[in-house]
Formats: structure tokens, C-alpha cells, sequence
């Protein structure tokens, strides 16, 4: 009885945790070496040549020694910020 109870619990917080994990923002990254800095952007040059420029905010998390020519790799989702509809 005991085991058939903690199996309905485990049913139900799994059922709860797979919209969360549905709903979740795709993750996404670049590596690349910095080549501005700014209060709210920085931007990084991949081994291509091609420039990324990404908002950042002063929420985001800084692990080292963030500088011009430091090879970053960097985490970032992507959202919308405006939709307009052709007709």
C-alpha cells in the first residue's frame, strides 16, 4: 500500500514539472573573442570573422576576468520583442 502511494506522489510531481520543462526557453551559445565592451551589450568576434552583438544587463552572471581580447563563451536565449503581422 505504502509503495503504491509514494508512486501516485511521484506521478504527480512529475506531471507538474513537464510544462515547466515544456515551456522553457531554448538555450543557445557563442564563442568568440571580445572586442567591445559596454554597459549593456558586448560584442564578440567569432573565429569566422563575424561580429555578435548581445544585450546583456546587470543581472548577467560574469564568471572571470571580462575584458577586450578575452575568448568568452556566451549563453544566451533569443525572445521577441515584436511581432507584425504582413498581410
Amino acid at each position: 500500500m505504502r509503495s503504491v502511494r509514494l508512486l501516485a506522489v511521484l506521478l504527480v510531481l512529475i506531471s507538474l514539472l513537464v510544462p515547466t520543462a515544456a515551456f522553457a526557453a531554448k538555450k543557445y551559445q557563442v564563442t568568440g573573442i571580445v572586442v567591445e565592451i559596454g554597459d549593456k551589450v558586448i560584442v564578440v568576434e567569432k573565429k569566422d570573422g563575424e561580429k555578435w552583438e548581445i544585450d546583456r544587463t546587470p543581472d548577467t552572471k560574469i564568471e572571470g576576468d571580462l575584458k577586450k581580447g578575452a575568448k568568452v563563451t556566451i549563453h544566451y536565449t533569443m525572445s521577441a520583442s515584436e511581432i507584425e503581422v504582413k498581410k
